[in-house]
């Protein structure tokens, strides 16, 4: 790696990771609040809240990622034109694609993160999403049912449990069910714990404690008993088995599951889509800095500036992230057309290279300076 090679290619490295992590911080602010909210109706604690939120983060370096570096390579390269450093590089005898190689040499190191995160990173921290949020809809013993507070479960049904211990038991329990407004009754428990039914209810077994009801006038009715049932119903959703979503299995799940393991034809197509946007969508950091390299490293430089080519650049991008999206939803309706998003990954690719090679790998016509006023 030459000098000039090295200096280029440290300047993208430090804006990309600037970029980025600006960028990602803005998103994951905007999409956390939404489930801070969430979390604080439940009554968790903050950490919760962060662990909940931090399983997002991979998931948007990969969607940032490419566009980030896509926008520092302009900026980076129209900088080096404007300030005649390109012209110094011309004058060294490097070629538009040797020009180009810091852009390319810092792609190549995206894609390879790209791969490995959209892979294994992000279908890991996607299923630990949606444990979390699962179990934080559907576990009443260890969500819904805070430590030294009085826990409102449902319609007339209040629960107070004064600690948890570390086996799971809840310990010295008091429950109010008034959802018989007629006859509400009391319970005083020395622990308890709560079980799963058939149906997906759910059932407080208590043990060693009292039931106290009110009966008419001033008379109460108590009852001691060693091992009591109360019936919570349904709370927080049926708990059985979650179906994966398609994000959080491995990309050899999507690519072997079919219809002999219970999956429904549609899911299929979608499946395949997401496998192969997986192992196409990393690419995209190297197709947009060819893409770059190419509408900037090529034809004349105006001192003014290069907005037009910038613009086109631009363009560009947006049509290949459309044509890309359309590959997908092609593919997500027949499996068959998979081969279109490998074409619109790789093409763009192609293509900037044969641009940026056009004139020879050691030929690089001479900088057209205008100088043009209005």
């Amino acid at each position: 790696m030459t000098g000039i090679t090295r200096y280029i290619t440290r300047q993208l490295v430090i804006g990309t990771v600037l970029v980025s992590a600006v960028l990602v911080f803005m998103v994951w602010l905007t999409q956390s609040l939404r489930f801070l909210q969430f979390v604080m109706n439940k009554g968790l604690p903050l950490v919760t809240w962060l662990k909940l939120t931090a399983f997002m983060l991979p998931g948007f370096f990969t969607l940032i990622l490419p566009a980030a570096f896509f926008f520092v390579v302009l900026f980076i390269y129209n900088k080096l034109a404007m300030d005649k450093e390109l012209v110094v590089v011309q004058a060294a005898g490097v070629s538009r694609l040797g020009a180009a190689q810091p852009a390319t040499i810092t792609a190549a190191g995206l894609t390879v993160l790209g791969l490995v995160l959209s892979s294994l990173i992000v279908p890991a921290a996607v299923r630990g999403f949606k444990d979390l949020q699962w179990l934080i809809r559907t576990d009443v013993s260890q969500v819904l049912l805070r430590e030294g507070a009085f826990n409102g479960l449902g319609d007339g049904l209040t629960v107070y449990v004064r600690e948890r211990a570390a086996n799971g038991e809840l310990l010295d329990l008091m429950v109010n069910d008034a959802r018989n407004r007629a006859k509400p009754v009391t319970l005083l428990a020395e622990r308890g714990t709560v079980r799963e039914t058939a149906d997906g209810g759910r059932v407080v077994m208590l043990y060693k404690g009292s039931r106290q009801e009110r009966l008419s006038g001033e008379q109460l009715s108590v009852l001691y008993f060693d091992t009591y049932a109360l019936d919570l119903g349904q709370l927080g959703g049926a708990q059985g088995q979650r179906w994966p979503d398609n994000r959080e299995r491995w990309t050899w799940e999507l690519l072997s599951l079919d219809e002999t393991d219970g999956v429904a034809p549609t899911e299929i197509g979608r499946m395949r889509a997401e496998a192969h946007q997986r192992l196409t969508s990393p690419f995209a950091s190297l197709a947009y800095a060819l893409l770059a390299a190419a509408w900037l490293l090529t034809g004349s430089f105006d001192k003014r500036g290069q907005w037009r080519r910038i613009g086109g650049a631009v363009l560009s991008v947006v049509v290949l992230q459309a044509a890309a999206l359309g590959a997908m939803n092609a593919t997500a309706k027949s499996p068959l057309l998979a081969p279109l998003m490998y074409v619109v990954a790789f093409a763009p690719i192609a293509g900037a290279a044969y641009v940026l090679t056009r004139g020879g790998l050691r030929a690089w016509p001479p900088l057209a300076v205008a100088a043009r006023e209005g």
